[in-house]
């Protein structure tokens, strides 16, 4: 198992509020009285009432379970993941400031490719890591986190966690289960590998066996804000070993995810087939999008997400389309990272297929093909 901080290894620390629902499940019973905790607190909340009604005050009174316990089961049933190794949180962007928090002491190293999905790199130097960054891959039809440059790295400078996105944000590229495999199997031994799932559910093998694997020394991040559409919610959840969740309980914040979230995600996982057909209109839309920049003549990188990424000649380019973009009201999206400034991602809605939506990205690719 790759290392865990010292200060994580012995018999604490322990959650001084495991929650009612928790204490509930050790009881065996419900506990009708609250008499000791906020949740017993009798404020009327007559406004919230009136906007939003009576369901949403039920959720309002409580703390969310500690270890969302009704979304793990629900993850389990729908995808096959071992209920033990899931763990629910804010968020991927609260994931990966979670495992972070486990792995990282001051002045360690951790390594990425340099423009991948920037709040890695925003956590990893606000925890006082060392940041090495690798560029990305680069040929016709290809822009890629390049692993092989990533693992050399993680043992050119001892690293404590390598990070991979995968699918790949903003590139859209998809490594194969066989590559992440190697590549964990080939990181030094006390190594970790974080890996970034946040669009796997846009993969044509979702629910391939892979999906629901546990990977000794890896922990898997997804989230509910894509397919599911949860996004203002704040919620997704960790695949890992239960010896590693445990280390990353030790460190998690109790009631990160609220009653109402957790309701909110039970209630999408109950309906699944609604979110299947989503993923299934959101890569119609990915394939029309890309086909119509390709027929205008744009170099349209391969996509496993809800998005399209268009590679452009220079960074100076991209720039001056995003801001003009900007000015008339189309936000789309350009990687902040100076490696990948050439790059433009749009994701696949309705709205960026409306004629006229995006006419000043359309002309100025019809006048460089010209």
């Amino acid at each position: 198992m790759p290392r865990i901080p010292d200060h994580l290894t012995g018999p604490g620390p322990s959650n001084p509020f495991p929650g009612i629902k928790v204490l509930e499940r050790r009881l065996g019973r419900e506990i009708p009285h609250r008499l000791g905790s906020n949740e017993g607190l009798d404020m009327p909340h007559r406004a919230l009432r009136e906007r939003f009604g009576d369901a949403m005050v039920e959720h309002v009174y409580c703390y969310g379970d500690a270890e969302a316990l009704g979304v793990r089961q629900w993850l389990a049933a729908l995808y096959g993941v071992p209920l033990e190794a899931t763990l629910v949180d804010a968020g991927a962007d609260s994931l990966i400031a979670l495992a972070l928090r486990m792995v990282a002491t001051p002045g360690c190293t951790v390594v990425s490719a340099g423009g991948t999905y920037p709040t890695f790199g925003y956590f990893a130097q606000g925890q006082g890591c060392r940041l090495i960054e690798r560029p990305y891959r680069e040929a016709p039809g290809l822009l890629a986190p390049d692993l092989e440059a990533l693992l050399a790295s993680a043992h050119e400078h001892a690293a404590r966690l390598v990070y991979v996105a995968n699918p790949d944000n903003p590139s859209g590229h998809l490594h194969g289960d066989d590559e992440i495999r190697r590549l964990r199997a080939e990181l030094p031994e006390d190594c970790w590998l974080l890996l970034d799932e946040a669009y796997h559910d846009f993969r044509d093998d979702a629910r391939s066996a892979y999906g629901r694997e546990v990977l000794p020394g890896v922990i898997r991040l997804r989230t509910l804000s894509k397919a599911h559409g949860l996004a203002g919610l704040r919620i997704g959840y960790a695949i890992a070993e239960p010896e590693t969740l445990a280390m990353l309980m030790k460190v998690r914040i109790h009631y990160a995810v609220s009653t109402l979230t957790q309701a909110a995600a039970e209630t999408v996982l109950d309906h699944h087939a609604e979110v299947e057909a989503h993923i299934r209109d959101v890569k119609q839309r990915r394939e029309r999008l890309a086909r119509h920049f390709r027929d205008l003549g744009a170099e349209v990188l391969p996509s496993a997400t809800n998005f399209i990424a268009i590679r452009l000649p220079s960074a100076e380019l991209a720039g001056r389309l995003n801001q003009q973009l900007l000015e008339a009201g189309r936000l789309i999206a350009r990687p902040a990272h100076p490696d990948l400034g050439h790059v433009l991602r749009i994701s696949a809605v309705e709205d960026a297929l409306a004629p006229g939506r995006l006419t000043i990205l359309e002309r100025e690719i019809a006048r460089l093909r010209s």
